[in-house]
C-alpha cells in the first residue's frame, strides 16, 4: 500500500490531504475500432438540445482507462482510480468550492485560532447507504484508524496535528486526547497548532464505525467491507464489484442532498483505445478523455469536449534515494544523481512542448516547478530557470560535469570514466505510452546519455509499487500528480514525506514549507511570497524534471445533463445529474 496518495485523485483539498497519484489521461491514442455509430445510440439533437425540468430516471456509465485497485473507503484509497467510484459514494464533512476555497459540506465548522480547537457540527439527516445514522461517533472512528499504529495508507500527516494523535500512534495511549464527542451531533477537536491551511489539511471524511466492527486495522484494506459491500454517505450506493472492471450503483433514495434523479451509475474500465469509438456509440456518458484523441472527440455531434486546467503536473523524476520506514524520513544517499549540473542537463535536453503537442494535442502548460497555473501561490515564472529544450546547453553542462565520452563508443562515461546508463520508468496503458518513452529516450540519447526503459512499461499499480519501495533498478520515473486546493507541499516534499518518491531533502526547503504553515502564514501575501521562493529553490535544485501542467478533457455525452465541471474533477453534485431520454429507458 502507500502508493497512490489522486485524484486524483482525483479530490483535492491540500497537497497532504488528497494528493493522488494518477494515471496519464494525456496519452492514448484512438483508433477505427468501434466507431460504428448507430442513430439510436447517437441521440436526436431534440434531445441533446432539450431544455426544462429534470426528468427521474436512466442510467449513465462513467468511463476510466486504467484498472482499479479497489481500496473503496476513502481512508484507504491511493490513487485516482478509486476515488473516481468513491466521488459517487462518499461524501465529506467539507467541500471545496471553484475557487478551491473549503465551505460546509455534511457538517458546519468553526476553527479557534485561540484556543486551537475546530469544532464540527453534523448536518440533520445523514444516512450511511445501510440506514445507520451519520453521527461523530463515525467522525472519531476515522481519526482512530488512520493514527493507528497498524494503518497502512497515506493520510496519517492529516490526523497528527490533533492533539495525543502522536502518543496513540507510537502506542503510548489508548486513545487520542484531543477528541471530544460533545454529542451525536458536535464533535470538538484540539490541535497541537492552527494553521492557514488547517480545514484543507485536515481529514474530513467519517468512516462507517458499525460496519467495521470486529474488522482490524491491519485487515481493513482486504476486508469484504471494504471491496466487495462498501458503504457511504453519498447519492450512489455499490450495488455489484467486478475487480478491476466494474462497479455498479444505484441510487441512494435517502440521500441527505436529496434523492438523485437518476437510478444508478456503471463506472466501467475501458481500454484507452476504443475511447473516442465508445463516446461516438453512446457507450460511455462520461469520461475524462485521452488528450491525444481530443480532436476526434470535439466533433462528434453526440458529445460535448469540455477543456479545464488541471490542478496537477507531470513530471520526471529522479531517484535521489531511499525511504527509512522505521525512522520515517527520506535518505538522500543515492550518489548517481547527487550532481545538479548533471540533472539540470537532463532537463535542458528534454523536449517538452515537443512532448505536449505530439502527444498531448498541445492541452498543457509548460511550467518549472509544481505548482499549476491554475493555484493561487503559482510564481512569476520569469524568476524561475527556464529549462526549454537545448539540446546543445544540455552537452556543455554535462562536459563541464565531467560526463564525457571516454572511448568512443557514442556515450558519456560518468567523472569517474566508469560506464554511464539511466534506467527510465514510466507506464503502460496506452498506444502511445511506448513512443513517448522512446521519445524521452532519444532527447537523452541525443547527447549521449545512454537511457533506456527499465524492463519495459509498466501497469499503474505496479510502477507506483516499484517507486514506493524504490527498487534499486529504478533511477528516472515519469509520474503525475494530482494536487489539491491548498498549495502546502508537505505531502510530497517535506524530508519526513512517504510520498516524496524522489527521496529528495533539502533543508531550506523544509524550513520554508513551514514557514508556509506559520502562524505570519494567515497572511496569503505572505504565504504566496514563501511559497514562490520555495518554487525558486526547487526549481535550481531540480529533483524532479517538471514538465507540464495539463489541459483535462471531459468528454459529456449530450443525453447527460447538469454536469459542473472546475479544475478538479467532473463529479460535482452528481445527485444532480439527470438524462433527457430518462422516459425512454
Amino acid at each position: 500500500m502507500k502508493k497512490k496518495v489522486w485524484l486524483f485523485l482525483f479530490i483535492f483539498l491540500s497537497f497532504t490531504l488528497f494528493l493522488a497519484a494518477c494515471a496519464d489521461n494525456t496519452s492514448e491514442e484512438g483508433n477505427a475500432e468501434g466507431d460504428d455509430k448507430t442513430e439510436e445510440a447517437e441521440g436526436s439533437d431534440d434531445d441533446a438540445k432539450e431544455e426544462g425540468e429534470p426528468k427521474k430516471g436512466g442510467t449513465v456509465t462513467f468511463a476510466f482507462t486504467q484498472p482499479f485497485q479497489g481500496l473503496l473507503e476513502r481512508g484507504l484509497y491511493e490513487g485516482e482510480d478509486d476515488d473516481k467510484i468513491l466521488r459517487f459514494v462518499t461524501d465529506s464533512l467539507v467541500d471545496t468550492n471553484d475557487e478551491l476555497q473549503p465551505e460546509p459540506g455534511m457538517a458546519d465548522f468553526e476553527v479557534d485560532e485561540d484556543n486551537n480547537t475546530v469544532t464540527f457540527t453534523l448536518k440533520d439527516g445523514i444516512t450511511w447507504h445501510d440506514g445507520e445514522p451519520l453521527t461523530t461517533e463515525d467522525i472519531a472512528y476515522s481519526y482512530e484508524v488512520i493514527a493507528h499504529k497498524d494503518y497502512e495508507g497515506m493520510r496519517y500527516t492529516n490526523v497528527n496535528m490533533i492533539e495525543g494523535a502522536e502518543a496513540y500512534n507510537k502506542g503510548e495511549a489508548d486513545s487520542i486526547s484531543g477528541i471530544e464527542i460533545v454529542d451525536e451531533k458536535t464533535i470538538v477537536l484540539t490541535l497541537t497548532d492552527v494553521a492557514p491551511n488547517t480545514i484543507a489539511n485536515l481529514w474530513t471524511y467519517p468512516m462507517p464505525k458499525h460496519h467495521y466492527e470486529g474488522i482490524e486495522v491491519a485487515d481493513l484494506p482486504e476486508s469484504d467491507a471494504v471491496r466487495k459491500n462498501p458503504i457511504g454517505t453519498g447519492p450512489f450506493k455499490v450495488t455489484n464489484v467486478v475487480p478491476g472492471e466494474m462497479v455498479e450503483m444505484e441510487k441512494y433514495a435517502d440521500y441527505w442532498q436529496g434523492e438523485p434523479y437518476l437510478d444508478g451509475v456503471v463506472y466501467k474500465v475501458i481500454d484507452a483505445s476504443v475511447a473516442t469509438g465508445s463516446l461516438k456509440n453512446g457507450e460511455i456518458d462520461i469520461m475524462q478523455a485521452p488528450s491525444s484523441q481530443y480532436p476526434e472527440i470535439k466533433e462528434l455531434d453526440n458529445v460535448e469536449a469540455i477543456e479545464e486546467p488541471a490542478l496537477g503536473f507531470n513530471y520526471i523524476g529522479f531517484k535521489l534515494g531511499h525511504w527509512d520506514a522505521e525512522e520515517g524520513v527520506n535518505v538522500m544517499d543515492n550518489e548517481k544523481f547527487q550532481n545538479k549540473q548533471l540533472r539540470k542537463a537532463m532537463a535542458y535536453a528534454i523536449d517538452v512542448q515537443g512532448i505536449l503537442d505530439s502527444f498531448s494535442n498541445g492541452l498543457g502548460e509548460v511550467i518549472g516547478a509544481p505548482v499549476p497555473p491554475v493555484s493561487w501561490a503559482y510564481a512569476d515564472q520569469a524568476e524561475l530557470e527556464d529549462y526549454s529544450y537545448d539540446p546543445e546547453k544540455a552537452k556543455e553542462l554535462l562536459d563541464e560535469a565531467g560526463y564525457v565520452d571516454t572511448n568512443d563508443d557514442g556515450w558519456r562515461e560518468n567523472p569517474d570514466g566508469e560506464e554511464f546508463t539511466v534506467n527510465f520508468d514510466t507506464m503502460s496503458g496506452s498506444d502511445i505510452s511506448e513512443p513517448r518513452a522512446q521519445y524521452i529516450l532519444q532527447n537523452w540519447q541525443d547527447v549521449g546519455i545512454n537511457a533506456k526503459l527499465n524492463g519495459g512499461l509498466k501497469e499503474f499499480n505496479l510502477f507506483y509499487d516499484v517507486l514506493e519501495k524504490d527498487e534499486e533498478s529504478v533511477e528516472t520515473f515519469m509520474g503525475a500528480w494530482g494536487l489539491g486546493s491548498d498549495p502546502d507541499p508537505t505531502g510530497l516534499w517535506k524530508s519526513d514525506s512517504v510520498s516524496n518518491y524522489a527521496r529528495w531533502v533539502n533543508e531550506e526547503s523544509d524550513e520554508l514549507i513551514e514557514k508556509g504553515l506559520s502562524d505570519e502564514a494567515f497572511d496569503q501575501e505572505y504565504r504566496k511570497d514563501v511559497y514562490a521562493e520555495w518554487q525558486k529553490l526547487i526549481n535550481d535544485e531540480l529533483p524532479n524534471i517538471f514538465l507540464y501542467a495539463p489541459v483535462d478533457v471531459y468528454a459529456v455525452n449530450k443525453r447527460l445533463q447538469n454536469v459542473h465541471t472546475n479544475s478538479f474533477t467532473a463529479q460535482q453534485d452528481t445527485h444532480l445529474w439527470w438524462v433527457t431520454d430518462a422516459d425512454k429507458e
